[in-house]
Order: C-alpha cells, then structure tokens, then sequence
C-alpha cells in the first residue's frame, strides 16, 4: 500500500482513529471527528457498557480490563471528548474521594498505601477531564514523593519496598505528568519538569528496552506492540509518549526505532500485536492482520522521529 494507501484506511477506521490521524499524521484540527467518538463505535460502546452509577465493572478496579479505572483510561486514549456531560462528572468526583492515606490514588476508597502506577494514570484522566486543580495535587506531592534516585519509579517503593525504578511504573507516571503540564496545571510545574526529564533520561539509559549493565534485552515483552498496553510497557508506547511530549532524537532511540521498523508488514501497515490477557467489554481490533492502532502510533513516532 501507498502511504496515501494507509491513511485512507486509517481514516476508514473508528472515529477515534480517524481523529488522531489526521491531527497527528495530516496536521488537520477536527473537532467534528473527536465528537463523533463519543456517538458512534468504541466511545459509544463503552458509554453503552456503564453502571447504574456510571462507572464499569464489578469494583472501581475490577475485573481487569472491564472496570471503571482502565475504561478511563481507554477514554484517553481514543481521545475521548473531555468535556463529556456524564464522563467528566464521574472522573471529578473518583479524583475528590480516592486518596489514600499516604496521598496516593486509592483504588478502595480508605486504603492506606497508594499504588504508584495506579496514581500515574489518575493523574493522567484526572487532567484530561479537567479534574480542579484541588483534587489532584495529592497526587502530584505523592508522586514527587516516591521518585526513586535513579530517575525513575516503582510500585512496589511503599510496599515491599525496592532500589531500582521499573520502566512499566516509570512510563504510566511519565503519561500523567505530561498530561497534567499539557492541560494547564501550575501547581508544582517546575518540580514536575524537573522529575520527567529525569525519569525520561531513565528511559534513555536504558535504550527503551535494554539492560545498562549488559546490553541484553530486559524483558521480551517489551518488544511486543500490546493495543491497549493497559499498564504494561512496551516500546512502542514508550516512543509515542516519547515525541507527543516533543523530546528531541535521541542516539540512545536508535534501537528502538528500528525494531519498530522491522515490525512493519510488507503492505506498510503494522501488526495488531497481542492482546494483554484479562476481560474486556469489547475487542477495539480483529487480533489477526493489520492494526490501526500500532499502525497509526508507529507512523507517527517516526514522522516525530525519521529514519534514513
């Protein structure tokens, strides 16, 4: 297929896709094509799939992947109108009633320890449903709280306890902190700058998906472009979060650009990836054949980050 070929088809998809594309591949502002998303295909299939109360599951956190916290998530990411009558509400009021004693996100309303991926990623549907600023600072000094000295972050820092960041902790908190900055927030910008380009430099050091001691792949789940990752890291995700949040090239990316790369099909589209085992509502994609998602998130990390 020509690249013309594949936006076309891309644009043929949901209107989530459709969207995306053409803001981050055609440079296109299409407001009609973002509202669309919450009347037709995966919007108006999760709104369908809502709780009496508004929310999605059994528990606020369970079952994974059908319950309240990741269909939030997955909001976000199909972009979501964010001033939703009905979604916006419901996030505000999750963001005022679940902190933790320690600060963090609470996923039982009361609980004593937070959870850090947990709070990366309420921090990051918090800000794009316009959370007020109130309601979010806890997790913000949470947050700055529990970096660990090498950059990065951990769920396990204020439970078991550990040394070393993980990257899958290190990216969800990433995604929030630049969510928060892009929508406006001020309350401690500067201390939140600071901390993302260093976890970001942890990343780096890293190569995306490398041991710095040895050189060896970390985990060979990273190289699998998962659609939706949920809180799992991959290197695809990594690389996204990488050029929305407009960081230069990197030596360090070379790796993981090229093994983006050499996942490309001979048609110039990408692969559906495999999916992360648990319930869902729905399946956004068929698990066989091309995927829009991996396809439009791999064209756009490499128009932010061009091959020769």
């Amino acid at each position: 297929m020509t690249h013309d070929e594949i936006i076309q088809w891309l644009m043929a998809g949901d209107p989530a896709i459709a969207f995306q594309t053409a803001r981050d591949l055609l440079g296109e502002e299409r407001p009609d094509l973002q509202a669309r998303i919450a009347t037709e295909g995966w919007g108006k299939a999760f709104l369908d799939a809502r709780n009496a109360d508004g929310g999605w599951g059994r528990k606020y956190y369970y079952p994974k992947w059908a319950c309240t916290h990741y269909v939030l998530m997955d909001l976000v990411n199909i972009a979501f109108p964010p001033t939703h009558s009905e979604i916006a509400p419901l996030v505000h009021k999750i963001a005022a009633q679940r902190v933790s004693q320690d600060g963090g996100f609470a996923i039982a309303i009361g609980d004593r320890k937070s959870d850090t991926c947990v709070t990366g990623m309420a921090l990051n549907f918090g800000a794009y449903f316009g959370t007020p600023e109130a309601s979010l600072r806890t997790f913000v000094d949470f947050l700055i709280s529990v970096q660990l000295p090498d950059g990065g972050f951990n769920c396990m820092i204020n439970r078991s306890g550990c040394t070393h960041s993980s990257l899958h902790s290190t990216l969800s908190v990433l995604e929030g902190l630049h969510r928060y900055d892009a929508e406006g927030y001020s309350y401690r910008r500067d201390d939140l700058h600071r901390i993302a380009d260093e976890a970001r430099a942890f990343i780096l050091r890293k190569r995306f998906f490398r041991s710095e001691r040895t050189g060896k792949v970390i985990n060979s789940d990273f190289l699998k472009l998962r659609t939706p990752p949920r809180w799992y890291y991959n290197v695809l995700r990594a690389l996204d979060h990488f050029q929305v949040a407009r960081r230069p090239f990197d030596p360090a990316m070379t790796d993981a650009l090229e093994h983006i790369q050499a996942r490309c099909r001979p048609d110039g589209r990408w692969p559906r990836g495999p999916k992360v085992p648990g319930q869902t509502l729905f399946d956004m994609e068929n698990p066989r054949g091309p995927g829009r998602w991996n396809s439009l998130m791999a064209l756009r990390v490499l128009k932010a980050y061009p091959r020769t």
